[in-house]
């Protein structure tokens, strides 16, 4: 990973001349940063969606106790919730930022706890910058506490018209989780959404700081659960690359035909579960029952139906059951013929189509500025599907599709998904019958330590692009690692998306986005 440090008086301009002048539109990730003696910073992965280009670049801030360095929120719209994460968990304050508050922690936590010198016996001396912040600092913009009462303007501090709050979440099914949204409502109509997250923030990054790399492993599978076998092939394809490691050919087949089996178990669940959501229990039915007959082969192969532990440094855990190539082919063959019966059932349903058409519209550079990647980026146009942009295992010797529709409503992103298992089946039928001898594992070291630098790599994961990052000092583990999740950036497109609809579409718009909440809270 080439690193390029960019002074920090130099970095609003800078910043600006790559997003514009070289047409760097997508920002991959933000990644805060403790140096040491050098200072606090934030490392920020650009991308350039017209050519692929993409460049690193970072700024770091020498004075520890008071960090600042400028916001690109006006740059990427998804720099609004990296940076506040940022903020969380490292207390650096990105000046002119629109609403700096945590993100993920309780707002009466103490400390930033991936700071190096954090040190949790001194939570009785806490850090606080709120008396100390320069004019340039914005002060938060919350939905007012008061129950009964609306909204308040961040110019006048005053309460507008009969708007009021109500919460959905943390422990509503259409969250998909315990995540937290506060409504601003105007009668039926949505006028700001403020997202509450971290209830299951787990630190796994702080985590990773004090395990192995092996141990690190069995973490991924705990992000995003329904991309368990991709987050993992991330992690070990950097570490692999970190070291030199060139796998087998047979571990790239069985690498990229569970990759395809994991896309299409997802898939089936939103099937499912979005159906759910708008009250169609019987396709809900029908999404499971085909789901549990591809949990039975993962099960026989990897001894796990959702968490999976499968592949490992090298290659994978356990070579493919004598039955595997069989019970996959006829999956495939069964699936192909079920995709009409959930069309017949529910997505040609004028119920269906209702909710969803025109239902939650993001635009393409809406989309690219709030980096939501994976099927809703490709349902309003954008071709960001990793295995096409940035090929990896045996992307660049299968044919395939990448799906892409363009109203970037609910309605195309359910046809997203729908038409990638149909991609996915066609992916698996050309490596099926194809899967040479070979080692399923090569043999490492027993004590796994990655050279003194920076890795990165990323996979098109079941919701988008999941990414990885590592800093190693050399040892056995990592003095930083970073997972980009695939659920943040759509999650934060949630208020661009809702303003102006009804409560009712949030359940479909929040079923059509598809996060899964591990992954964003982490």
């Amino acid at each position: 990973m080439n690193l390029t440090f960019i002074d920090i008086k130099e970095f609003p301009k800078r910043m600006e001349e790559y997003r514009y002048s070289k047409g760097m539109d997508f920002l991959r990730d933000i990644i805060g940063m403790d140096w040491g003696e050098e200072g606090l910073g934030a490392i920020y992965i650009l991308e350039n969606t017209a050519t692929g280009e993409n460049i690193e670049v970072a700024t770091i801030t020498a004075n520890r106790e008071k960090p600042l360095i400028p916001t690109v929120c006006h740059l990427w719209n998804v720099a609004e919730l990296y940076e506040r994460e940022v903020y969380d968990f490292f207390g650096i304050y990105f000046t002119k930022h629109p609403d700096m508050r945590r993100l993920f922690l309780r707002n009466d936590w103490v400390g930033y706890p991936l700071r190096k010198d954090y040190d949790t016996s001194e939570a009785i001396n806490p850090i606080r910058m709120e008396n100390e912040v320069t004019e340039d600092v914005q002060r938060p913009y919350e939905i007012a506490e008061d129950a009964e009462q609306a909204i308040i303007d961040k110019q006048t501090n005053k309460i507008h018209g009969d708007q009021y709050i109500i919460n959905i979440g943390p422990q509503h099914p259409a969250t998909h989780g315990v995540l937290r949204f506060r409504l601003a409502l105007d009668g039926e109509e949505i006028k700001k959404i403020d997202i509450h997250c971290g209830y299951i923030h787990r630190g796994i990054e702080k985590m990773s700081e004090s395990l192995t790399y092996p141990q690190i492993l069995a973490l991924t599978d705990r992000l995003d659960y329904l991309s368990a076998h991709q987050n993992r092939h991330a992690l070990c394809m950097c570490i692999e690359k970190a070291m030199g490691i060139e796998v087998t050919d047979r571990t790239q087949y069985i690498r990229t035909i569970m990759d395809e089996l994991q896309r299409i178990d997802s898939h089936l669940l939103f099937l499912s579960c979005a159906a759910m959501d708008l009250g169609a229990i019987t396709t809900f039915i029908y999404g499971f029952r085909d789901r549990e007959k591809l949990l039975d082969i993962l099960e026989e192969v990897t001894g796990g139906r959702l968490i999976q532990n499968y592949n490992v440094i090298g290659g994978v855990q356990a070579d493919i059951t004598p039955d595997f190539v069989r019970k996959v082919k006829e999956f495939c063959q069964y699936q192909k013929g079920k995709i009409k019966e959930y069309n017949d059932v529910f997505t040609y349903n004028v119920i269906t189509q209702k909710r969803m058409k025109g239902v939650g519209v993001i635009s393409r550079a809406d989309a690219i500025s709030y980096g939501c990647t994976g099927g809703t980026g490709r349902a309003s146009g954008w071709a960001c599907d990793v295995r096409k942009r940035h090929p990896y295992a045996l992307y660049d010797k299968v044919d395939f599709k990448e799906i892409i529709y363009n109203n970037g409503d609910c309605y195309d992103r359910f046809w997203v998904r729908l038409d990638e298992i149909l991609e996915s089946i066609h992916i698996i039928e050309q490596l099926i019958d194809n899967i040479p001898e070979g080692e399923y594992k090569v043999k490492t070291k027993p004590i796994i330590r990655i050279p003194e630098g920076r890795y990165s790599a990323s996979v098109e994961g079941s919701r988008g692009e999941f990414g990885v990052y590592i800093e190693s000092r050399g040892e056995k583990s990592p003095y930083r690692i970073k997972f980009r999740p695939m659920g943040l950036p759509l999650i934060a497109a949630m208020h661009k998306i809702l303003k102006g609809a009804k409560v009712a579409d949030l359940i479909a718009i929040g079923a059509t986005l598809d996060y899964v909440i591990p992954d964003i809270d982490r």
